[in-house]
């Protein structure tokens, strides 16, 4: 089987370079697997643009991060188990915060809703359990932020995917197994 490496700057189309330039002012360095999605510079900006546009929905950036480290366990995704601890404790939760939402609960009501339904929507390939459903409605939530949580989960499907087919090196600290 083909070794999928991770791109220099150097190696990928001056599109790709451009993007890979604002992910160094944005983030400080370009993360492998955002690298390795710059292969194509298509893929590349329609996650990014996706990424950015689901940044100014009705999620909040810790309801996003819940959303993607749910979604990252469930797919058994180490690059974004290990990438997303690290932005959700940034984010304000704490270590054992984020092994609760991996583990598929928390203590916070709303919290709980969506993870609790971004969980069924993985895991049963988009059709979630109706009192996933219900508790996701009954915490407040409307059919535009359904339509939103999809985006959440495709954008965390995306990565996790990429990483599964290209194994590339996980460069940031590894994520606390689960028990």
């Amino acid at each position: 089987m083909k070794t999928i490496t991770v791109p220099t700057h150097d190696q990928v189309s001056a599109g790709s370079q451009v993007l890979f330039d604002f992910l160094q002012r944005r983030m400080g360095k370009v993360p492998n697997l955002y690298a390795t999605m710059g292969y194509s510079e298509h893929a590349l900006k329609a996650f990014l643009d996706l990424d950015e546009t689901l940044n100014k929905g009705v999620f909040t950036p810790k309801e996003r991060e819940a959303v993607s480290l749910i979604v990252s366990e469930i797919n058994g995704c180490a690059y974004c188990l290990a990438g997303h601890t690290v932005a959700a404790i940034r984010r304000g939760f704490t270590k054992e915060e984020t092994l609760d939402i991996r583990r598929g609960q928390t203590s916070d009501a709303k919290l709980n809703a969506i993870i609790q339904i971004a969980a069924s929507i993985s895991q049963n390939k988009g059709h979630a359990e109706e009192s996933a459903l219900d508790a996701f409605y009954e915490a407040g939530f409307d059919e535009g932020a359904l339509m939103e949580l999809v985006g959440l989960i495709s954008l965390r499907v995306f990565t996790n995917y990429a990483f599964a087919l290209t194994q590339i090196p996980v460069d940031f600290p590894t994520a606390e197994p689960i028990n």
